[in-house]
């Protein structure tokens, strides 16, 4: 029993005269993952296919043919195609992958009836379009690693997120054999999708972990969804690829936040982190003291002279000033910038900006550049004879 492609077989007489059934299906919507083909002409047993049918398949769609429960035939190339006895068992996988091919040979087990016809034989057609519109949600946090390398910060924190994904058919054999089954009319996503949602929401801590050894801040999630939905088909390729026959296509995230405490405690490590710098502490203590100074000349109560004496001795007793903080951030520049020394004779600055002394740079390898002779008429030339009167370079 095989499939041949009506096209090929228009010219055919023998198999034009005994097509006797026509299977089809409807368009399938997002909420039907696999539906039984519809039997279009033919008055016999519904669960047999008469040698010469047609079956006709559609973009978007897989049809396999279930005989006495063993998948015998695949399909994901649209078109319509015969159904022929005498022909080997076909496989016309379109753009579902080579994988197909190794599940369609392990699964499939060569029937035999003895010349006599199966008593049943079924046609189901598989939605292989993206299935969107999967919304999931963290109930409870999942750890996520916080690493800013700019203040030594490095802690785990607990976050939230919510938003969809979608993910198609990618292995219809292990699609049918491991989740649907013999179905006797339609598999919808709805049977499926409080599993597939639990699966996602523990992989997603794993997944979280790999994105944060990235470097990816938990706040910059949102921007990087393709990383995020390639570490979540890593992570459920044994359970989702490999036996479901699914792979995400794509993962969206409308939010994701940290809790109040975790995310005051980053500010403020960043904040003193940031005060390292004595440029930046200088700053923040000038503009402290400005705000000082004018919550002091409103002061009424003790009046503006108490106020700014005893701002002046809070000032010396902690020992800094904005002054002596710039005065240090300075010093540290200077120490930082490179020693640019003079270039010494007989030394070539190369086109890279490395000084060098030899005839090759030693940074990009580079030839150093020939400095001319001048000639006796007064032109300076880079040549073996004179541009301007053609008198040889002398030795």
């Amino acid at each position: 029993m095989g499939l041949i492609s009506a096209a090929l077989s228009a010219g055919g007489s023998v198999l034009s005269d005994s097509w006797r059934d026509y299977f089809y299906c409807d368009s399938l919507t997002s909420d039907v993952l696999l539906t039984k083909a519809k039997k279009k002409q033919g008055k016999g047993n519904e669960n047999i296919i008469s040698n010469g049918s047609i079956v006709a398949v559609n973009e978007g769609q897989c049809m396999i043919l279930v005989d006495q429960g063993q998948i015998t035939e695949i399909c994901a190339e649209p078109g319509e195609f015969v159904y022929d006895t005498s022909t080997e068992p076909s496989l016309f996988y379109g753009d579902l992958g080579e994988n197909i091919v190794n599940s369609f040979k392990q699964f499939y087990k060569r029937l035999s009836f003895a010349g006599g016809t199966a008593k049943d034989q079924r046609v189901y057609f598989i939605n292989t379009k993206d299935i969107i519109g999967n919304k999931y949600g963290t109930v409870n946090p999942v750890p996520f690693r916080v690493v800013d390398t700019n203040v030594g910060l490095d802690m785990d924190i607990d976050i939230r997120c919510h938003g969809e994904y979608s993910y198609r058919v990618v292995d219809p054999v292990l699609f049918y054999k491991n989740i649907v089954g013999n179905v006797s009319d339609e598999f919808r996503r709805d049977k499926i999708e409080s599993q597939l949602k639990s699966e996602l929401l523990t992989a997603l801590q794993p997944t979280f972990a790999k994105i944060s050894e990235m470097g990816i801040r938990y706040s910059a999630l949102p921007g990087h969804t393709t990383e995020i939905a390639d570490v979540l088909n890593d992570v459920l390729s044994k359970k989702w690829t490999e036996t479901y026959g699914i792979k995400i296509s794509s993962f969206g995230i409308s939010s994701v936040n940290a809790s109040e405490e975790d995310e005051k405690t980053i500010k403020e490590l960043q904040r003193a982190g940031a005060l390292k710098n004595p440029n930046m502490a200088a700053a923040t203590l000038a503009s402290a003291q400005a705000q000082a100074m004018q919550d002091a000349a409103k002061n009424t109560a003790t009046g503006p002279m108490m106020a700014f004496a005893g701002m002046n001795m809070a000032q010396q007793a902690g020992g800094m000033n904005a002054q002596s903080l710039y005065a240090m951030g300075a010093q540290q520049q200077a120490q930082a910038a490179p020693q640019m020394a003079a270039p010494s004779a007989g030394s070539w600055t190369c086109s890279c900006g490395n000084v060098n002394t030899g005839n090759f740079c030693p940074n990009c390898g580079s030839k150093k550049p020939d400095a001319g002779w001048t000639c006796s008429c007064g032109t300076v030339n880079t040549g073996n004879f004179c541009t301007q009167c053609g008198s040889p370079r002398p030795n």
